[in-house]
């Protein structure tokens, strides 16, 4: 979810764990450096998500710094007493996330065979995500506060479920150890000061970072209304969870400023693939489109 805290907390967590395997002496991560691939993770599926995606990090790589993240996650909530301590919220997020699994296969055929986990944390934040490999987390204010429907829980989920289809997270690692390279060879090459250097990390973050950001959440809404529709829950859902989204926030930055599509342009978005694959979604509940 596009909201304060978990995406954070994951890269953080994820960041933190790779940058300790480079300095720990693993050769994997930075000889991929010179070894990187462009690749296409997904299909496209009905939606047409299919750009190339240049990776300079292995994906198993990734996939151990996710797993050590998730269980530190998990084990900081167990400790505090937050960990799944509502079994019928339990019970519903997995039984959904149960119905959109099989829907995975349309854009990734191995995503069906990932050891899933879904777990739900006691907390106050409007907040969900799905770590490399299928390993999830819905915090309990999301669902209280927006007062979900299944529906709406699906789309979000769905969402979530996208980004590690497409692995962004795998991708965002990729673009961070890159500019952090440039950067440091641009530095040395033309002797720049720190101040200097700090204003051209700023300027790459505003200029082709936030973009880039902009465009994994773009590409995860698509995927997730697919992957909802497919799965036999409304699509139009992920459009009135933004709805919901928008009369909550205090504050809508400009977009050029956020790491995350202006709500209005993501539910005009939202709109036009809600209708495109609404067809898969009366097809999944046995009816005519």
């Amino acid at each position: 979810m596009a909201t304060k805290g978990g995406p954070r907390l994951f890269r953080g967590h994820v960041f933190a764990a790779l940058k300790n395997a480079l300095l720990g002496g693993t050769l994997g991560l930075f000889l991929g450096l010179s070894g990187c691939a462009t690749v296409k993770t997904t299909q496209s599926g009905a939606v047409g998500v299919q750009r190339s995606q240049l990776m300079l990090v292995s994906e198993q790589e990734l996939e151990k710094a996710a797993q050590q993240s998730y269980a530190q996650v998990l084990e900081k909530a167990r400790k505090a007493g937050k960990l799944d301590t509502d079994p019928a919220m339990v019970a519903r997020v997995r039984r959904i996330v149960q119905r959109l699994i099989p829907q995975t296969r349309v854009f990734r055929p191995d995503a069906p065979r990932w050891r899933w986990k879904v777990h739900v944390i006691d907390s106050d934040e409007l907040n969900a995500w799905c770590m490399p490999g299928g390993k999830i987390v819905v915090y309990s204010g999301l669902i209280k506060k927006l007062r979900l429907t299944d529906d709406e829980l699906a789309a979000i989920l769905g969402h979530e479920i996208a980004h590690a289809l497409r692995e962004h997270a795998r991708e965002r690692t990729s673009q961070a150890l890159a500019a952090n390279l440039a950067l440091d060879l641009g530095a040395a090459f033309l002797g720049l000061d720190s101040g200097s250097r700090q204003l051209a990390g700023t300027l790459y973050q505003v200029t082709v970072g936030l973009p880039f950001s902009r465009l994994h959440e773009q590409e995860a809404d698509r995927i997730g209304v697919e992957l909802a529709a497919r799965a036999g829950y409304d699509p139009y859902a992920a459009v009135r969870v933004w709805e919901k989204m928008t009369r909550l926030s205090k504050r809508n930055p400009p977009e050029w400023l956020s790491t995350h599509p202006s709500h209005t342009s993501r539910i005009k978005d939202l709109k036009k693939y809600a209708a495109k694959v609404y067809p898969l979604y009366l097809q999944a509940k046995g009816l005519k489109s």
